[in-house]
């Protein structure tokens, strides 16, 4: 039979096993006896790029949202842009009524370059037409402005 080898204590660095041990092993980073949980180290780079992966996702996500709202507010500015613009002109306009909310009428232009607006639709003329050219079909609205309905391509 073997005989346990005797540990000779003077060989024994006390400094050293003292770093290799503690008295609170929960603090410890591994296992401390074989009972112990098994604790992986986790790959901490893996970690960040799976958090900076779906971090790029989300923003590009919302950044998409952003952008075509700011599409949808560009149409809507060019829509009043453009009922400013023929706004303006209608103003300018001769006018000899008093048009009223949400009712419809017609832009002409005059022989001289000067515009009218008329409740008569360029359908509606006899034979001889005030216009050289018809312009636009308008509505009024309620803030005073005119929304083109239709305008003339030519």
């Amino acid at each position: 039979m073997n005989k346990p080898k005797k540990t000779d204590i003077s060989k024994i660095d006390l400094e050293e096993l003292k770093d290799k041990t503690t008295e609170i092993p929960s603090t410890l980073p591994y296992a401390h006896h074989s009972g112990s949980a098994l604790v992986k180290p986790e790959d901490k780079g893996k970690i960040v790029g799976k958090a900076v992966s779906a971090m790029h996702a989300q923003t590009d996500m919302q950044m998409a949202q952003i952008y075509q709202q700011m599409q949808v507010l560009a149409e809507q500015a060019k829509r009043i842009q453009s009922r400013v613009e023929v706004s303006e002109r209608i103003y300018q306009a001769s006018i000899s009524f008093e048009p009223l909310i949400n009712h419809t009428y017609y832009l002409y232009q005059r022989e001289d370059g000067n515009d009218f607006l008329s409740m008569v639709g360029p359908e509606e003329w006899g034979r001889k037409k005030p216009f050289v050219s018809f312009v636009a079909e308008v509505k009024l609205l309620a803030d005073h402005t005119w929304e083109l309905l239709k305008k003339n391509q030519s």
